[in-house]
């Protein structure tokens, strides 16, 4: 059996931008071509007759666009170099599966504890699996409150619509949907500001999810994802429960494969999985032998490896990448209580701890290399000012933040 159906993610995750054209309109700048803002304006004058057939007024209109004379660049751009598609697993889980992460999702679940409690009585989704989803979203926040870290949603949709071929189709309709939810006099249009694919919110919904999912949690009457926790944690909730979420029932187990590992990405049962040699890490026993799970080896068979179940296949109608769900799932587990995996990735170098992590960006910001927050997150910035440094001092220029790195950096 296949958990996944073949319908499109209703949370899109737009990936490679394709054609000559796009690529020179990203590298270039729109800003230097007037011919660029002149073809900008004039497909949203064009695309108003669109709108307008599906009950957009003209003043909703205007209002939307006011002060949006050009598309951004920086959104064609980020649409090319998304992390699920190109970061290595273990880039992708260290940046987002960390201690901090796992603290502050603690924190956050003592916090908002009657509301989770509220939320999973009547959704009955685990608590724990909606934190690390907010973590993995807006780092719980954070990034809405980072000045220049949020866009309008009405030029990143635009932008895409009008220069991406590839997803002009589903940038066109997200744009419809954020000029209904304006009309709608829910929100103002401070309110449309997010992600450059378009996602808003605490919990990132593109427009048509919130318009499937919105709830009104806190009973003020608004439907607000934008500011109130309880509301954005419920609508997360809802996208879940309508998806299949089984309540009660984990994401997944962390397995010694053995010799099954020649069945990767099959599905069997729990208790055929187990006659194949398969196992679960530190002598633990499965819940429920009849249960189904595909085997996932995100690093062949020498790598940590998964026994994924329906709810796996559910977080990822949130996000269409397996790195995603199983982020989301690890991270719930350590805000649970748990621990790190049993099986650590393979890494071409020796992994620091977050805090020495904020001690390499310390060292790169004194060296003039790095200027961005010392947070601990091993970003593009983080990358370039590593390499910039390994070129000084005549090392391996990989871009890695290794315990080998900071070495040579506290003795320089």
């Amino acid at each position: 059996m296949n958990f996944t159906r073949k319908r499109k993610p209703l949370k899109i995750r737009i990936s490679v931008i394709a054609g000559t054209l796009i690529l020179a309109f990203a590298v270039s700048g729109i800003s230097t071509s007037a011919n660029a803002d002149a073809g900008f304006k004039k497909w949203v004058s064009g695309f108003y007759s669109v709108a307008r057939k599906s009950g957009i007024s003209k003043a909703t209109y205007q209002r939307a666009f006011k002060g949006i004379t050009s598309a951004d660049p920086e959104v064609l751009k980020k649409a090319r170099y998304q992390p699920e598609f190109v970061s290595k697993i273990w880039q992708y889980m260290d940046a987002r599966v960390n201690e901090d992460a796992v603290a502050t999702g603690r924190a956050m679940k003592r916090k908002y504890a009657n509301w989770l409690t509220r939320i999973e009585k009547r959704f009955g989704v685990d608590r724990n699996v909606l934190l690390a989803i907010w973590s993995m979203e807006s780092s719980y926040g954070k990034a809405l409150e980072k000045p220049g870290g949020l866009r309008s949603v009405i030029r990143s949709l635009s932008t895409l619509a009008y220069a991406d071929r590839k997803r002009r189709k589903f940038a066109r309709r997200q744009l419809i949907a954020a000029l209904k939810i304006l009309q709608s006099g829910q929100i103002n249009t401070s309110h449309l500001t997010g992600s450059w694919a378009g996602a808003m919110g605490h919990t990132q919904f593109i427009p048509t999810s919130y318009q499937l999912y919105k709830i009104d949690m806190d009973g003020d009457g608004r439907k607000d994802i934008w500011s109130s926790i309880p509301d954005a944690l419920a609508t997360a909730a809802n996208l879940l429960r309508k998806n299949g979420w089984r309540t009660g029932e984990t994401w997944g187990y962390e397995v010694n494969a053995g010799r099954a590992t020649g069945h990767k990405n099959k599905t069997k049962t729990l208790s055929q999985w187990s006659k194949l040699g398969v196992k679960r890490v530190k002598g633990r026993q499965f819940r429920n032998g009849g249960q189904k799970a595909v085997l996932k080896l995100f690093q062949g068979s020498k790598g940590p490896a998964f026994l994924m179940t329906k709810n796996f296949y559910v977080i990822k109608r949130y996000n269409n990448a397996d790195k995603y769900a199983l982020a989301v799932g690890h991270l719930a587990d350590q805000i649970a209580g748990g621990g790190e995996l049993a099986h650590d990735w393979l890494r071409p170098y020796k992994k620091l701890s977050w805090d020495e992590n904020k001690e390499l960006q310390r060292q790169l910001a004194l060296r003039g290399l790095y200027s961005g927050e010392i947070d601990g997150k091993i970003g593009s910035g983080t990358r370039k000012a590593i390499l910039t440094v390994q070129a000084q001092y005549g090392l391996k220029q990989d871009g890695y933040a290794s315990k080998k790195l900071l070495s040579v950096l506290r003795r320089k």
